[in-house]
């Protein structure tokens, strides 16, 4: 029992002393108890004796010897390699030391280099140095010319070259060539002879519908833009030819239209523009004749008004003038008619007055006169009067009517007048006078309906003066044709003419 207690004492002496003693590394196997000894697989062999102990503990000091100097061998090994790269780290940065001092060197040299040669370059350049910021202003001048002018309709990519000379010369290091130069002048030069020349060219018109259509155009000077059917819109933004939604009036329109179709030499009139498009704008503004006297199908069109006319300028007023002044003029062109044709017949009948017809008033005189022949000159007398009086309600039919409407119509035209001043005042009293187009209503009714009165009651009188003159010539023939068959019946008598006082 001793011997056991003095084996295990020593095992855990030796353990103690030395750690856990690793001699074989065998795997547990299944099933077997491993000792509380046992650390991390690796197992504890028990010495058998103190000498074996003693043996152990020799064998694990010359392991670790062995270990130990391995490690030591390994250390100045790497102290060494440690040392030769520290070395060749000192030699490099010593290289790229020298090497850094001939850079700021060669630096030092560059930089002075450059400085003698910007002298010499700001020597040679001299004046150039003004010519080349006056051609830079030129180009980019001459670009917003060019883009501006309708001339590019017919040369439309001359800006292309100017976008590219005017960023070149914005850069300091670049300057314009001669041959820009002179292509710059060219082109100054080209614009300068096409503003003063009319040229026919094809090209594409945007219609008001939006279609692209190719046809011919007539670009006159730098000032506009025609074709076949008149004035065309160069849009500046785009570069594209639109057509008028509306052209001006027909003087200028036709001026455009006659100077499409003449030919090369040929002396044609023709508005131009000489804003360029403004005046032209305001043109196709303007109200036509037609929208300041108005419609006559105005009822139909859901203007809100029952009468024609009335959505002009004039108003109802003026709706009513112009009604009146149709209806005159019908009248009197009736009665310019009819007179005429009554005065032919009675011409006729003048050279025919012993065969006497009832289709005129003269033949119906004469006639009277054949059914009387018996009679006394006195009873002969009254009854050509008769007859005179009987003709001259037909003769002067709707006579008085005209002359009514041509004294009216100018009263009607300043009723308008009153009425229109009244709505501008009441304009002012309620907006004031900041926006003159809130009084342009009251005052073109004023202004319209004036016009429309004189237009109606001019030439109203003038008819009224004429079919008055030719229903007096008819009657004075028949007053002059009924007297002298009284003359002549009072001579066959032999008694004498009784002159009738009751006129």
């Amino acid at each position: 029992m001793m011997s056991t207690v003095s084996r295990i004492g020593c095992i855990l002496l030796a353990t103690l002393l030395t750690g856990q003693l690793s001699i074989a590394q065998e795997e547990t196997p299944e099933g077997e108890q491993v000792s509380p000894l046992v650390d991390a697989g690796l197992t504890i062999v028990e010495a058998q004796s103190l000498d074996d102990l003693l043996r152990l503990m020799r064998e694990k000091r010359l392991i670790e010897n062995k270990e130990h100097q391995e490690r030591e061998d390994a250390f100045e090994r790497n102290r060494d390699n440690q040392a030769n790269l520290l070395q060749e780290a000192e030699d490099e940065f010593e290289r790229q030391q020298q090497r850094s001092r001939q850079l700021d060197a060669e630096q030092a040299e560059n930089e002075t280099e450059i400085a003698n040669q910007q002298t010499i370059y700001d020597e040679r350049l001299g004046s150039l140095r003004e010519l080349f910021g006056v051609l830079q202003q030129v180009a980019g001048d001459a670009r917003g010319v060019f883009n501006g002018s309708i001339v590019s309709a017919e040369l439309p990519d001359r800006h292309i070259f100017l976008n590219e000379l005017a960023a070149k010369m914005g850069t300091a290091s670049q300057l314009a060539t001669v041959d820009e130069m002179e292509h710059l002048v060219f082109l100054l030069t080209q614009h300068l002879r096409e503003t003063g020349r009319i040229s026919r060219f094809s090209g594409t018109v945007q219609s008001a519908e939006g279609k692209q259509i190719v046809q011919d155009i007539l670009r006159i000077g730098a000032f506009n833009v025609v074709t076949k059917d008149g004035y065309v819109d160069y849009d500046v933004a785009t570069g594209n030819m639109i057509e008028l939604p509306r052209q001006p009036s027909a003087e200028f329109t036709n001026t455009a239209r006659g100077s499409f179709r003449g030919k090369s030499g040929d002396m044609v009139g023709f508005a131009v523009d000489p804003t360029r498009g403004a005046l032209l704008s305001l043109e196709t503004q303007r109200a036509t004749f037609g929208e300041m006297v108005g419609s006559p199908l105005a009822p139909f069109q859901g203007t809100g008004c029952w009468l024609p006319f009335c959505n002009g300028q004039g108003g109802m007023v003026g709706s009513v003038i112009i009604l009146v002044g149709i209806v005159g003029v019908l009248l009197a062109i009736e009665r310019l008619i009819m007179l005429t044709l009554i005065s032919q017949k009675v011409s006729a009948q003048r050279k025919a007055p012993g065969d006497p017809k009832d289709d005129n008033p003269l033949g119906r005189v004469i006639g009277i006169y054949h059914a009387n022949r018996e009679v006394d000159n006195e009873t002969l007398q009254l009854k050509m009067g008769e007859a005179v009086l009987r003709e001259t309600p037909a003769l002067t039919r709707n006579i008085a009517i005209v002359q009514v409407i041509s004294v009216v119509a100018p009263l009607m035209g300043l009723l308008g007048t009153v009425i229109g001043m009244i709505q501008t005042f009441q304009a002012i009293t309620l907006f004031g006078t900041g926006d003159p187009k809130i009084m342009a209503s009251g005052i073109s009714t004023a202004l319209m309906t004036t016009v429309l009165g004189l237009c109606v009651a001019i030439p109203t009188v003038l008819l009224h003066a004429l079919v008055s003159q030719y229903s007096r010539s008819v009657l004075h023939v028949l007053d002059e044709q009924s007297e002298g068959i009284i003359a002549q019946h009072a001579e066959r008598a032999g008694t004498p003419i009784v002159e009738d006082k009751s006129e």
